[in-house]
Parts: structure tokens; sequence; C-alpha cells
């Protein structure tokens, strides 16, 4: 634990690679991923739980509209201080995509790259209907008791993320003006079968970052929200890409 937070952390190479989770992710449902990842690129790989999730200790504010923004500017920043990751590599996922574009883009913490996995950086009503779908399965079907093989506090972990992105005062919600300060190299991926993130984000990051020659969208067949899981051959290709060009 580090400041509460469950990690996991594999030994390698500079540039390290920091992981950060999705909506309802954790250390442990990142599956093999790190293992593969430190395997194929022979980094340092390091992921972690947020508080709340996972064996992460619980959150010690509630949910805002501004808690992708409190995550990436004030938990990262200490985590990384904590465990001696300079200039890492960020690999996020989902809404931990967005976490990772914002702390890039701060830019009072040097960062290598951005590989931004189902990136989120505004709400879409597309998004709005999946996320309202899942409420309903998360209360009928079994999607509870697998969940709860991650979270201590899964109905925490739910609602902190479904209420949140449901309230009314986040429909507002957007990182452009992050992506406007971006001065790092970015790739960013996205399943064509993705239930709850669209093109349109990536042409959000597209149209907005400083330099467009620096940002780099890909389009998986065959695959849903989880590239990593989906497509592991794709995403690690194009880290092992952002890497050879930092």
């Amino acid at each position: 634990m580090v400041e509460g937070l469950e990690t996991l952390d594999i030994a390698g190479a500079s540039p390290p690679i920091l992981l950060l989770h999705e909506g309802l992710g954790s250390v442990s449902m990142w599956r093999d991923f790190p293992q593969v990842l430190a395997q194929a690129t022979g980094c340092r790989v390091v992921a972690y739980s947020r508080h709340g999730f996972g064996r992460s200790t619980a959150r010690d504010r509630p949910y805002s509209p501004r808690f992708i923004h409190e995550e990436a500017q004030e938990v990262v920043p200490r985590l990384r201080a904590a465990l001696g990751l300079e200039r890492p590599l960020l690999l996020g996922h989902s809404t931990g995509a967005s976490m990772a574009l914002v702390h890039a883009a701060d830019g009072r913490w040097p960062v290598a790259g951005v590989v931004a996995m189902a990136p989120l950086t505004n709400v879409q009503g597309s998004n709005l209907e999946s996320i309202a779908h899942a409420r309903e399965l998360y209360r009928t079907t079994d999607w509870r008791a697998k969940l709860a093989r991650h979270h201590d506090d899964v109905d925490g972990v739910f609602y902190g993320w479904n209420d949140t992105w449901l309230r009314p005062d986040f429909a507002s919600w957007n990182i452009v003006a992050d992506l406007r300060r971006l001065q790092v190299p970015v790739v960013a991926i996205l399943g064509r079968d993705d239930e709850y993130s669209t093109p349109d984000q990536l042409d959000t990051i597209a149209r907005n970052v400083p330099d467009p020659g620096r940002f780099e969208s890909m389009l998986l067949d065959d695959c849903g929200h989880a590239p990593h899981r989906d497509q592991p051959e794709a995403v690690v290709a194009a880290v092992r890409k952002l890497l050879g060009a930092v």
C-alpha cells in the first residue's frame, strides 16, 4: 500500500509505464496485461487501484464533477513521488485515459507520452444511454457478483461511477481546455464496438491538441470497450512504437 492505495509494481527499465484504470477497474481487473506489457517492453510497469476501488482504502470525499481532475492533479502526483516514477508513459483506460490526458496536460509533472484507450473527453448522449443501461444490468444480472471479486466496496465503486456520470451537473464536463495544453505525444485507441466511447472522442482530441503531428488514433476491429483485453497485441505494439519515439 502507498498512501492507502493498492499497487502492483513490476521491476524494469525506464521510462516506467503507469496504468490508470477505468471507472469500474482495479489492479486485479487489468488481469495479466501488466505482466504482458512488462515482458514486451522491458519497462517498469505500475498499476494502482484508486481510493475506494479494489483493495485500496476508502475515498475521503464524495464524488464531484471534478473527480477526474482531482485524481489527475492531486493523487497521481503523490503516487508518482512516493514510487519515484520519473517521466512515465501513462496508459489509461476510459476514465483512466481521461485522467492520463489531464495529468499530462497540466505540465507540472514531466510525462513521456500518453496511450489513451477508449478515452472520454466529454459527455455524449450515447455514453449516458450505455451507463443508464449498465445500472439495470448491475441490478438484474450476475455482474455485481463478478465485480465483487475485485472490490472491497463493490456498490460504492459501481454507484460512484454510475451516479456521477448521470447527475445533471456532470453533463457539461469536458477536458477540452486540458487537451489544448498537451505537449507530449498521444496515441488514442478505440474499439469499433465500444459501447461507451465513440470516434467523436478521438476527433475531439485531434481537433484540440496543439500539435496534430504528435497525435495518432487507432480504430480496432473486433474490439469493445477494453482494447487491452480484446486486442492486446495491437495495444502493446502501440506502446512499443510510442516508447521508440520518446
